[in-house]
């Protein structure tokens, strides 16, 4: 059984695992929405057919909790809410990536409000825009919680987040939008690098799909997700990027499921070339290890990239709560056409949101003061991610 984190204002309701089920796969419509990097940002030389290398980063879970969504409204000083302002430690490294994938893990209410923390989230639609303002071209929408306000609440979400111009995968609302990968552009032209963005989640909190709508979250099934990123293949992604909502809340060491799926993912191949290209877990909330498995790079989990103060399942305050990684990967095009893009660079971020004062801050900025706390943070998310070997295959810390 797991239970789900939550702020320490709330008392603890336990979320039970769901059952696992096989829908399809989930994108934004047109299947491209980002800032379209130019290729000359791109990191490296170019590939046999002038392709370049580029650099994708991903974050961990936007989760707004009630205490996040009032910070948000005092930062709009009374004109709606303001995600913007917390978000904007994280701004120049998500802008600093070609492409840069977040994760929305709830769901967003009716323009107005009421809007709502755990156990049922409702966040305001002004997110959307904060991520896009932040800089991130896509974002996984399947969680436990894409259920929490039924189809309605998708909808809306993923209409906030079409508007705003942000991709997402996870989560549809329809099935001919489930049958589209979200597909994001590194560069420009014939020679830009394509992207497929696929994300599922281990269940919806023993919410049911709706009747006849199977399709609406992506749940985990290992050959479902072997079959949409072939099918990503087949349709001219370069690279496939796998979101996976997974793992065992608060627990820092990958779990059995973890590292099985892990495994058989990353071990499977098509006509000799592997089938995904990176894994990156969410909804552990706390930080996880990196592991190279197979010859390809999983991001176990990242934690949360903004939420509320938290507790433990004890009752206990969870700072590691509000502690997380972001992950940037360098890709560099293959040598001969239809080779594999291999990353050639592997970087973790240190992350801290400081939840009394409602922003993301720079671990690593001597002007941010109290360096040693700062440091003791940085230090503890540099241990857990490197904790599964991930040095010794070339992981580094970035700046």
């Amino acid at each position: 059984m797991m239970q789900h984190i939550r702020p320490a204002t709330v008392l603890a309701v336990a979320a039970l695992l769901a059952a696992t089920a096989c829908t399809g796969q989930a994108s934004a419509p047109p299947g491209f929405a980002g800032r379209q990097p130019s290729v000359d940002r791109g990191a490296g030389g170019g590939g046999a057919d002038g392709a370049r290398a580029f650099t994708l980063l991903a974050s961990g879970d936007v989760l707004p909790h009630s205490s996040v969504i009032d910070r948000a409204a005092a930062d709009a000083d009374g004109n709606g809410y303001d995600f913007r302002p917390m978000l904007k430690g994280a701004a120049p490294l998500v802008r600093g990536a070609d492409l840069a994938i977040c994760h929305m893990e709830t769901v967003y209410g009716k323009k107005g409000g009421p809007y709502t923390g755990y156990p049922s989230f409702r966040s305001p639609p002004e997110v959307a825009a904060a991520l896009r303002a932040t800089g991130f071209d896509s974002c996984s929408t399947a969680s436990n919680h894409s259920m929490d306000d039924g189809v309605e609440g998708i909808g809306r979400t993923l209409d906030a987040l079409d508007r705003a111009g942000v991709a997402h995968a996870g989560s549809a609302r329809s099935a001919a939008e489930a049958r589209r990968p979200a597909v994001l552009t590194a560069g420009t032209g014939k020679k830009a690098a394509k992207v497929a963005h696929l994300a599922y989640t281990y269940g919806t909190n023993d919410i049911p799909l709706p009747e006849g709508q199977p399709w609406a979250v992506n749940l985990i099934d290992k050959d479902r997700i072997l079959a949409d990123a072939r099918e990503a293949r087949r349709a001219g992604a370069d690279v496939v990027v796998l979101s996976l909502h997974w793992g065992t809340e608060w627990q820092e060491a990958p779990d059995d499921m973890q590292r099985e799926l892990g495994r058989e993912l990353t071990a499977s191949a098509t006509d000799g070339r592997p089938d995904i290209d990176l894994i990156v877990g969410t909804h552990a909330h706390v930080p996880q290890a990196y592991e190279k498995v197979n010859g390809t790079w999983i991001v176990y989990g990242m934690g949360d990239q903004i939420a509320g103060a938290m507790i433990d399942d004890e009752g206990a305050p969870a700072p590691r709560g509000n502690e997380s990684s972001m992950g940037r990967f360098t890709f560099a095009p293959p040598g001969e056409p239809g080779g594999r893009w291999k990353v050639t660079k592997a970087e973790f971020l240190p992350q801290w949101f400081d939840p009394v004062a409602g922003r993301i801050t720079d671990l690593d900025d001597p002007a941010a003061g109290d360096g040693d706390r700062r440091r003791e943070i940085r230090d503890r998310i540099s241990a857990v991610v490197l904790s599964r070997g991930a040095a010794q295959d070339g992981l580094v810390r970035g700046k």
